[in-house]
């Protein structure tokens, strides 16, 4: 990608699918259909194993829908300890050799919850002591550094609801410490703004550490019960906190404009968190997103 267009993308996430294997969710071979017929040109992996790992099948099945990979997505804990490196880095290699094998140029970063995503159970305390935080920024700078020198792939740390880092104070603590050659960030807007962080400041005031975006939007509606009742991330994400573009927060417009005027090419992947959904209700939304994320900017594109 060299021209300086924002891609629009999207991820099976937007089709419901969190996990390698799930009979709630869309089948592979659907999704990838589906993706197609939508109109997209780009998409992630998602989680390792839903897609096809054999490069060569895989490959084939993107060519026959003339596909492409922007990115893989790993999972990490390195707040708990620099003893957490071994059992990140085998499952963080896979993806990235097959990320690296589709041409793919980013490894999305996603930091562990402390609140369980399905069940919103405590796992442990959601606060971090300050050699938590060392840790963690110690874990992410060795992860962008190998993935850079063994794959040739960028680091793009995505924070979380429910995780260490997601208010706007936890992102700048993390960009202040870690090496913008190694890390930067994956700016999920919807999660952005369910943590209460600003897209757009973000945008103003880190230009050059936006590597990469998740598109999406919260209902701010829901996002007031959530914070009212203290509710989960599971309980949001069945409450239906994230809604489809444009009829939620932040405003998707402003920030592609904000993102364009950085005059450098750039992914924006949708993602629209809907698991558990209905096979037939992800498509329609697909193809209404990506009219209207289109029409939002003067450089921003499919392809």
């Amino acid at each position: 990608m060299t021209e300086n267009k924002l891609i629009i993308g999207t991820a099976p996430d937007s089709w419901g699918v969190w996990f390698a294997d799930d009979p709630k969710q869309t089948p592979w071979e659907r999704f990838l259909d589906e993706v197609a017929e939508s109109g997209y040109k780009w998409i992630e992996l998602g989680p390792y194993g839903y897609l096809p790992t054999d490069p060569t099948r895989l490959a084939e099945e993107l060519n026959q829908r003339d596909l492409k990979v922007t990115a893989g997505t790993v999972f990490t804990a390195f707040h708990r300890g620099l003893d957490q490196w071994e059992s990140a880095w085998e499952p963080a290699r896979k993806v990235a050799e097959l990320t690296a094998a589709m041409g793919g140029e980013h490894i999305v970063v996603i930091p562990a919850m402390w609140r369980d995503d399905v069940t919103g159970e405590a796992v442990e305390s959601g606060t971090l002591t300050d050699k938590a935080w060392s840790d963690l920024f110690a874990g992410h700078n060795r992860l962008g550094k190998t993935l850079l020198e063994d794959f040739g792939l960028k680091q793009q740390f995505h924070s979380h609801a429910d995780s260490h880092v997601g208010a706007q104070e936890d992102i700048e603590t993390l960009l202040a410490a870690t090496d913008p050659r190694y890390l930067n960030l994956c700016l999920d807007t919807g999660h952005a703004e369910y943590c209460g962080a600003s897209s757009l400041e973000l945008i103003k005031n880190y230009p050059d550490r936006i590597g990469y975006l998740h598109l999406k939007q919260i209902n701010p509606e829901i996002l007031r019960q959530v914070n009212e009742e203290n509710m989960t991330w599971a309980a949001a994400n069945l409450a239906g906190v994230m809604t489809e573009p444009p009829n939620g927060l932040p405003d998707l417009r402003a920030v592609i404009e904000a993102v364009e005027a950085l005059n450098r090419p750039m992914f924006g992947i949708v993602e629209q968190d809907m698991y558990p959904v209905a096979f037939d209700v992800p498509m329609p939304i697909a193809k209404r997103t990506r009219n209207y994320l289109l029409s939002c900017g003067s450089r921003t594109a499919v392809n």
